[in-house]
């Protein structure tokens, strides 16, 4: 059975998406971000996984549902601490980030029985996630990470040490004002999307 890895930051002003101020204030860049991470352990929570793990920088908070195992980010670069996050795990596992509030159970409910990883790619070059067979923290020490090509060269690592490789589909981040819009538009009926229409109509009081 396959455990889900969350990797997150706790939604707090001024310290997660920050890309998208100007256009949004600090507290409302958070109640994004909180509603982002809220959609994405849910689905989380709905998949068939036999382990759920939140590895979270900050402190958890009324946004977490039940049935999550909570352990804390490492320091280090974003490199490391992907790869520590694996080290958590001796089994096959799935990680992804909470960025994507658009992702279902569907894609998350992945099987290892003819692959031995899972590559999804994100639209800005980066990836949304990444799933191991057998996780080894070696295979994400030293990609570059935040750049146009980290997600190549993240597959381009698997390929290399010669695992097969099974793509997921390429999703949309959430970084700037753009893409929230974009996502929102995906996912009409999610928190994130919620939220941004409170705050595009006036009405969020955060």
């Amino acid at each position: 059975m396959t455990t889900l890895l969350v990797m997150a930051k706790e939604p707090r002003p001024g310290r997660v998406k920050t890309r998208l101020t100007p256009t949004f204030t600090p507290e409302e860049a958070a109640g994004l971000a909180e509603a982002a991470l809220a959609d994405t352990l849910l689905a989380v929570a709905a998949t068939s996984a036999s382990r759920r793990v939140l590895v979270l920088d900050g402190a958890p908070g009324p946004w977490l549902p039940p049935g999550f195992d909570v352990v804390p980010q490492c320091g280090g670069g974003l490199d490391e601490r992907l790869a520590r996050a694996f080290a958590h795990c001796d089994g096959p596992a799935l990680l992804i980030g909470m960025d994507t509030p658009q992702v279902t159970p569907h894609l998350l409910d992945v099987d290892f029985t003819e692959c031995d990883a899972y590559f999804g790619p994100a639209e800005d070059g980066g990836f949304w996630a990444l799933g191991l067979s057998r996780p080894d923290p070696d295979l994400l020490r030293g990609v570059p990470m935040s750049t146009s090509r980290t997600g190549a060269v993240q597959r381009q690592r698997l390929v290399a040490a010669g695992l097969r490789v099974r793509d997921l589909p390429a999703l949309r981040d959430v970084d700037l004002a753009a893409d929230a819009h974009a996502v929102a538009a995906l996912a009409p009926h999610s928190r994130f999307a919620a939220r941004l229409a409170r705050r595009t109509t006036g009405e969020d009081g955060r």
